[in-house]
């Protein structure tokens, strides 16, 4: 009996991206990211932006510095969900303040106080 292969469920051509902290952007470079350290909310835009036109596949995480920053595309990209997923991560050191739908709806859940908040 042959052994299954395991379905990641991930398209062949989906990008990798890290865009936040440099500290962590070495980490992620090291498991196969693209990564784009500590860029600038002009920068993450036009990067969204291109995902966007091309329609490529990709699955981006942020840190919380950029999640919480004002970028139209981030924002319209997250409320669309899709081709593109987008997650953040806290950062290295200090408390950590997930700003997401998800971290969102687990605050109303448990409390704020369960998620540090």
């Amino acid at each position: 009996m042959a052994t299954p292969t395991p379905d990641f469920g991930q398209p062949a051509d989906t990008r990798l991206l890290f865009l936040g902290d440099h500290a962590l952007a070495d980490g992620f470079r090291l498991i196969g990211f693209e990564t784009y350290p500590d860029p600038d909310p002009d920068s993450v835009d036009r990067l969204l932006r291109d995902l966007q036109r091309s329609r490529e596949h990709a699955f981006v995480i942020v840190d919380e510095e950029v999640m919480s920053a004002q970028i139209p595309a981030l924002t319209q990209v997250r409320g669309e969900g899709g081709r593109i997923v987008v997650i953040a991560v806290p950062p290295l050191r200090g408390d950590p303040r997930l700003s997401s739908e998800v971290a969102d709806r687990l605050s109303v859940m448990f409390g704020g106080a369960a998620l540090g908040r």
